[in-house]
């Protein structure tokens, strides 16, 4: 235990310092819209890395070098295709969605925002929206409570059991206390810890290994077919992969960074911080699965633990090139991927069942603070489902990831994309969007059509969709009025 006490005493310090970030969070929480999008008063910096950060959970430090790692750069496709579709993303609905939002009832929540702008008095948009985001965001946030787990128990030894409540427990407890505010904050922070990480460790591996030529050389001698970008590919392979990027325009943990914005005129701004961000770490990520391959044939007397799992390539670097003080900082990377992914998903769920069912069905009349209290409450209640949920390691929740992505993508991708550019948009053409987007989705991964990634058909049926029934009707007077406001907003100020 003498190598881990200082990582063990890295990862106290860092919880603790998250946990203390909550507690200032707290203190600038006063209502309902403070716990749910800060206020709206994310300056760029904040808005595009906990963005970013929000975004990358412990896929980025794990599942990726060890694909790459595995396979060679063929496995790369899918960082391509994230890039693309995170930049399409910041620049057709960041902005547009920020003045939207505010535009429609100053919408704190996305059931919230399609609630508003269709005029939908029936609430039905509401509910099923709020219950696609409930069920996807709890197999999502268990998702995140096993990768803290994993990591807590390969690098300290604990039991599984152990493990997960401790690598769940600091994340819930800063939601918990600050809401919005301490989770952007907290993801700030991981978001520098992450890419230092990510920049730091490749090119430690490189001087470990000689230098490029001589890594490139020993990656060649071991498997040539490494640096082949097309190996074991297929064109519906490669659009697969490439197909994650649709996923962007539906993710409601990100889209609330958008809308906590403090102006569209930060946005811009936001949107170059985040690609560099995103760009430098996705770079890394791939460079250290691919720089992995030659260490670990140069040191097969060390290669055991990433033989058995390639996913552990990026922390047994660490262990191995690093002083374990330093060691402990690249490994509370992973911490830092993994709690900023599932703060943001408690967050987002709470905010759903609080002022999408709570306030909207049950309490109308509730004060500013009942709300905040609720919120907290929900929180609470949506960890320890999702604790629940991630008890048995072996329930497949990591492979459900894919499909959740896929189901935000395809059923709110195409509503969010449409609704800030489109004004003819309606609300039955919003609510077959959702509905066709959804059922697409468990379809075609129910039936494996093509070996197509689900998202993809799913997006364009939705797509579809609202295009057709929205032509059915029209939109109101009130519904045009406000989003040639907002619209007119978005071109003057950003």
């Amino acid at each position: 235990m003498s190598v881990s006490n200082p990582t063990l005493i890295t990862f106290v310090i860092y919880i603790a310092a998250m946990v203390l970030i909550g507690l200032m969070a707290y203190r600038s929480t006063n209502n309902l819209s403070d716990y749910i999008l800060g206020g709206r008063s994310l300056g760029s910096v904040v808005t595009a890395l906990s963005a970013g950060a929000s975004d990358m959970s412990g896929w980025l430090l794990m599942g990726l070098p060890g694909a790459i790692y595995l396979s060679g750069l063929s496995e790369s496709w899918i960082a391509i295709g994230l890039i693309v579709g995170a930049y399409l993303n910041w620049l057709f609905v960041a902005g547009r969605l920020r003045v939207q939002t505010e535009h429609n009832g100053d919408a704190l929540t996305l059931p919230d925002y399609f609630s508003s702008r269709f005029e939908d008095k029936s609430g039905v948009l509401r509910i099923i929206s709020a219950v696609v985001i409930l069920v996807f965001f709890t197999i999502y946030c268990a998702s995140g409570i096993v990768a803290g787990a994993r990591l807590f128990e390969s690098t300290f030894g604990m039991s599984y059991e152990t493990a997960l409540w401790a690598g769940a427990a600091a994340t819930i407890a800063y939601t918990f206390v600050g809401g919005f505010l301490a989770v952007s904050w907290t993801d700030t922070v991981q978001a520098t810890l992450m890419i230092f990480a990510l920049i730091l460790t490749p090119i430690i591996v490189l001087l470990a290994t000689g230098g490029v030529d001589t890594t490139f050389l020993a990656i060649e001698a071991k498997d040539p077919s490494s640096f082949d970008m097309l190996k074991n590919t297929t064109f519906i392979g490669v659009i697969s992969l490439m197909g994650w990027g649709l996923g962007y325009f539906g993710q409601p943990h990100i889209l609330a960074r958008f809308m906590a914005a403090d102006s569209v005129k930060s946005i811009a701004n936001a949107r170059r911080i985040s690609m560099t961000w995103m760009i430098l770490c996705l770079g890394g990520t791939v460079a250290v699965g691919f720089f992995g391959i030659a260490y670990f044939s140069a040191h097969p007397d060390v290669a055991g633990p990433v033989t058995d799992n390639p996913e552990r390539v990026f922390i047994e670097l660490a262990k191995l090139l690093f002083n374990p003080w330093i060691a402990g900082v690249l490994l509370s990377a992973i911490l830092a991927a993994v709690m900023s992914t599932l703060s943001c998903q408690l967050l987002v769920c709470s905010s759903a069942l609080t002022e999408d069912f709570y306030k909207t069905f049950l309490r109308k009349s509730a004060s500013q603070l009942e709300l905040v209290w609720v919120g907290r409450a929900m929180v609470l209640l949506v960890a320890l489902i999702a604790i629940a949920l991630a008890a048995n390691p072996n329930n497949r929740v990591l492979g459900l990831v894919s499909y959740a992505w896929a189901g935000f993508g395809a059923a709110f991708g195409p509503v969010v994309l449409i609704s800030v550019i489109w004004k003819n948009m309606t609300r039955n053409g919003a609510l077959a969007g959702i509905l066709v987007g959804a059922i697409t989705v468990i379809v075609w991964k129910h039936f494996e059509l093509l070996g197509l990634y689900e998202i993809i058909p799913g997006f364009i049926f939705a797509s579809l969709a609202i295009y057709f029934v929205s032509k059915m009707g029209s939109p109101t007077a009130g519904m045009l009025q406000r989003f040639e406001a907002a619209e007119k907003d978005f071109r003057l100020n950003q």
